[in-house]
């Protein structure tokens, strides 16, 4: 079971583990042993998530997403599969738990009068200051 908040949990059954060998350092150890763990969840088929949980979960996590739905969470960090194994595990509570967070909704606004007087002003300036700048015309 991975706990991810006290009233949210996922059962262990709803995750397929698969492992293969890992890149990177490691010297012959790497061409013998399997470390690299790859988590595969489907999110939508499982009963203990909220529609809206699920929904912002999908649309956060669209490119780790398969054709099939699968959410794929890999994880080659160190030489050993287990502590690679709670790895994973670890990375996918992250994912659910800043999909849990609802964004906040943006309120349109507008600029106040004083603040477009500010900024029309500070433009004619910017402008006097860069005229001043050029070459005297053949008229002065």
């Amino acid at each position: 079971m991975l706990q991810i908040t006290p009233t949210l949990t996922v059962p262990m059954e709803e995750f397929s583990f698969t492992f293969a060998r890992s890149g990177g350092p490691g010297g012959q150890n790497v061409n013998k042993v399997s470390s690299k763990v790859v988590l595969r969840w489907t999110p939508a088929r499982s009963p203990g998530l909220p529609a809206d949980l699920l929904a912002r979960l999908l649309a956060q996590q669209k490119n780790r997403l398969t054709k099939d739905g699968e959410l794929l969470i890999t994880s080659q960090k160190t030489r050993d599969q287990g502590r690679n194994l709670d790895d994973c595990l670890e990375k996918l509570r992250a994912l659910v738990l800043a999909a849990l967070h609802v964004p906040k909704a943006r309120k349109a606004t507008r600029p106040s009068r004083g603040a477009k007087e500010r900024r029309l002003s500070t433009k004619r300036i910017r402008g006097h200051r860069k005229e001043g700048r050029q070459r005297p015309s053949a008229e002065e």
